[in-house]
């Protein structure tokens, strides 16, 4: 169901400032305060928390500040994430054509809208996007860490890990791909009970096991696709940051917890690319 042309940004002013210069500070401040990590060559995914930024913006900041040397590389981004305001069946993928935020649009890879509306599992529907955070606070993020880029941007509900593989692979592409998916953590447990928990689910993570229960993580199921997809194609995980909201700007007593986690191909693999 079609309601615009062009998405506008629902969560600004609230996760993040409405004010583009304003906006542009944090985010500068945020990925300057980051430090990449020198293990991690051209990330072909992420995981990135999808918090306020006052919350989860410094775990995020880690995960982008790994694009820098991929500015003028990636060309499209395939962003999924959790549908939480609206049930969705599969996959919802916008018909807006634009997704607007304080920093400007960002156009939709119409081949891929359309590739992808040939699923059965896909609909098209303006409604579960209209108010949902989880993909629009990432924009942003990219909007500073990339140059002109074209989104594909898929909420996912009661879709299987299977499902999420199959539209990654058929997404891949090469170089010019980045794909995001996004997540937080556990949900208001105390301090010392979210570090355990987020600890034995990142451990999960970066020995590429499927399986993560959405107690785990929000968006357990495009988090499970894609480590199939990444165990596929032979890309390693690397844990960027591991924190929660009591390390950011929470009290410790009922947190949200955050990791950011970009995937590429080994050394190894990239060494015998070359030759």
């Amino acid at each position: 169901m079609a309601t615009a042309s062009i998405r506008p940004a629902a969560v600004a002013g609230y996760f993040y400032p409405d004010d583009p210069y304003a906006l542009r500070a944090q985010i500068g401040e945020m990925l300057a305060a980051a430090v990449p990590l020198e293990t991690v060559s051209a990330p072909k995914a992420l995981i990135v928390p999808h918090a306020g930024y006052v919350y989860s913006g410094p775990v995020a900041a880690s995960a982008y500040a790994n694009l820098a040397g991929l500015r003028d590389v990636v060309r499209r981004v395939v962003l999924l994430g959790p549908a939480h305001r609206m049930a969705v069946r599969g996959f919802a993928l916008p018909a807006a054509q634009f997704f607007s935020t304080p920093l400007g649009q960002v156009p939709m890879n119409r081949s891929n809208w359309e590739t992808l509306q040939a699923r059965p599992d896909v609909v098209v529907d303006d409604r579960p996007h209209a108010a949902e955070h989880s993909l629009e606070v990432q924009l942003p993020f990219l909007q500073m860490a990339l140059d002109t880029f074209e989104l594909v941007p898929l909420l996912v509900g009661n879709a299987s890990a299977e499902a999420v593989a199959e539209i990654l692979e058929t997404l891949w592409g090469g170089p010019e791909t980045l794909i995001v998916i996004s997540s937080d953590l556990s949900h208001y447990h105390s301090y010392g009970q979210a570090q355990s928990c987020d600890r034995a689910t990142v451990g999960q993570i970066l020995t590429l096991r499927t399986g993560i229960e959405h107690d785990q993580a929000c968006g357990a199921t495009p988090v499970n696709g894609l480590l199939r997809a990444a165990a596929q194609h032979g890309l390693e995980p690397h844990l960027l940051d591991l924190r929660n909201s009591g390390d950011t700007a929470g009290d410790r007593s009922r947190v949200v917890g955050y990791a950011s986690i970009a995937f590429s191909e080994s050394r190894t693999d990239a060494r015998a690319a070359r030759h």
